[in-house]
Parts: C-alpha cells; structure tokens; sequence
C-alpha cells in the first residue's frame, strides 16, 4: 500500500494496546514555502537546480514542516534587478496577506549580495512571520556542497514559532543572523556570514532552534516603508574612501542622476584627498549623502560641520551597502532631512 505523510502520521496519532483509543490529533506540522532566485545554491553544472530539485534534495525536511515551492528567478544574485527586488517583497507580502495558514518563507539567494536582499525585505515586508534567507557557498556538483544543509536549517528556523517577529533572518552553516546586521565576510569560508561586534541571534542545533537575543531595531511589521505606490527605486551610489580620492567622483555621481549618495569613509569619518569638495557640491545640488564606515563595525555620526548642512547624514552602524537601501526606502517617503536621519536613527 502506498503512504503519503500524512497518512503515516495518521496512523502515529492512534495508541494501540487492549484498549485501543484515538489519541488527541497532534497539530499539523507548519506549512513553509521556498521562494527559489538563484545562486550558488542552485548552480549545478548543465542546468540550474529548480525549486522543486531543491525541496527534494533537504533530508528530513518532513519532521518540521510541510514544504511548499515556487520558482521566482533562477539568477546569480548580481543579476537579480531592483525591480526584481520589488516583485520579491510585494510576492511575499501578498502571500502573507491572502494565505493566512502559512508559516513562513524561505528564499534562496547567491551569496554575493545576499546582506543587501535580506535587509530590503528586512524593511519592506510588513508580516511577524518568519522570512529566512539562505544560501551557499559551494555549488551542488562540489565535493562538500551545503546547500541541503542550510535549507534545512531555513526550513526548521521559518518553522519555528520562536522565530516570529524578529525580521528577516539569515541562515547559513547552523547560525541565524539578523538582516540588518550579517556580512559577508570571506569569499570562500562556509563561516563567511558573520555578525561583528552584535554575535549571532542563535543557532540552529541538533534537538532545537535556540534564539540568545533578538532585534530591537524597527523592521518588517514595523516598517513605514509602502512599497504600493514604488515604480522604481531612486539611484543612490557609494563613494569609497581611499588615501588621496579625487572628489570629482562624487561629483559625476551628481550629474548621473544620483539622488543620494553613501560614503564609505576611512576609520570614523575621514575623508581623503578633494572628497570633501565633491561632497560640499553634491549638497549644493540638494543630494543626500549619508557617511559610513568602511571598517565593518562601529558607529559612525557626521563630523563635517555646519557648512555641509542637513543633507549630511549619519549612518549609524550600517553598512555602506545596506545604508544604501535604507536611503533608497527613505527617498521614496521624503526629501525632509530630520526624517531621513530619523529614519538612520529607527532602522
């Protein structure tokens, strides 16, 4: 006779004995659904890895959840477009909003631009269910591929009540990290995802998700970032600083049509060579520019003084690479300069 799961389960509910009584029905497991883009995790030599391929390739995903697929691209994650990005968030918006049984999502992602895909839902998805991002760092025809293992782990970490309400979540080789704060590390480590300074949010280990802190930042249900009236993301640039950087840059960025603009800046604030001037003209054309680290950790506050005016923004602890994209989601609610470094200072 053949089984599906859910008969197997059926029958595992009865206790058997002299006296042979139904036991109470034990819950249905959570429905999680795989929302499939592409990368590394599906780049098997000759032809991608479906949706599908990747549901069936995760051993025992059964005991903990029902899984689900769909395939929304199936791109290296530098491929993907900003207004694929848009599709994403308002797909999974939707499928909160009509399907109200359903407990999470997992999405795949190559891990390249993983961090900045994370953080975009991270403020633009306005559920507390869990949406987990995974990926990997091998490919499926490697000697010591991964990707099975960390769906896995998406799958049990989207499963878990535990894991509502705390934003997008990243999880890769057995630890969750927060959107806002993971980073890309290494370019070949398997521990390449780390979190500096924070730590992780918790772990994924053998008999359960165990969760050490959670997020106090302001995300996902949240967010005041409305995608609904969103054609098209405004273009915001990052500026490197670099020992003797010319400012003329920046300024090309301004007449390219940049509304806003991210500097990366050495230690806590410094520029170099004329980056200052090509900052003082972005300002005189009303541009935006938001000052970071490069460093990768620390908190950083403008420093320039009052000749840059209110259009120079502190970035907090932000990446240059998601403060980006918490500009480009400012600029689609505001040209006010107090909300947008509000908005620095929440998110």
């Amino acid at each position: 006779m053949l089984w599906t799961l859910g008969a197997v389960q059926a029958v595992e509910g009865v206790t058997r004995g002299p006296h042979t009584q139904a036991a109470a029905p034990r819950p249905a497991l959570p429905r999680v659904r795989l929302i499939a883009t592409g990368g590394t995790i599906a780049n098997r030599d000759g032809a991608r890895l479906t949706a599908e391929e990747l549901v069936k390739s995760i051993p025992g995903v059964e005991r903990y959840a029902r899984p689900e697929f769909e395939q929304f691209a199936n791109l290296p994650s530098g491929a993907l477009s900003l207004d694929q990005w848009l599709d994403l968030a308002r797909r999974i918006n939707t499928l909160f909003n009509d399907d109200a049984d359903i407990s999470g999502v997992v999405v795949t992602s190559g891990t390249d631009t993983l961090e900045e895909l994370a953080y975009f839902l991270h403020l633009t998805i306005h559920s507390d269910k869990p949406v987990v991002i995974v990926g990997s760092m091998r490919s499926p025809d490697a000697l010591g591929y991964e990707g099975a293992a960390n769906l896995l782990g998406g799958y049990r970490v989207a499963a878990d009540p535990a894991s509502r309400g705390k934003g997008v979540l990243v999880v890769l080789n057995d630890e969750i990290n927060s959107a806002r704060e993971v980073t890309k590390t290494d370019a070949w480590r398997l521990e390449t995802f780390q979190t500096h300074g924070y730590g992780v949010l918790g772990v994924v280990d053998p008999d359960r998700v165990t969760y050490h802190r959670t997020v106090v930042r302001r995300h996902t249900k949240d967010s005041e970032f409305d995608l609904t009236p969103v054609q098209v993301l405004p273009r915001v640039d990052i500026a490197l600083v670099y020992q003797g950087a010319t400012g003329d840059v920046i300024e090309s960025m301004v007449d390219k049509g940049a509304k806003g603009i991210v500097v990366a800046t050495a230690g806590g604030g410094a520029l170099s060579g004329t980056q200052a001037d090509g900052i003082d003209y972005a300002i005189r054309k009303r541009v935006f520019v938001v000052m970071t680290t490069r460093t990768g950790s620390g908190r950083i506050a403008a420093r320039r003084g009052s000749e840059s005016g209110a259009f120079e923004i502190e970035g907090e602890d932000l990446a240059p690479v998601k403060a980006r994209i918490l500009l480009m989601l400012a600029l689609t609610r505001t040209k006010d300069p107090a909300e947008i470094q509000r908005m620095f200072t929440e998110y």
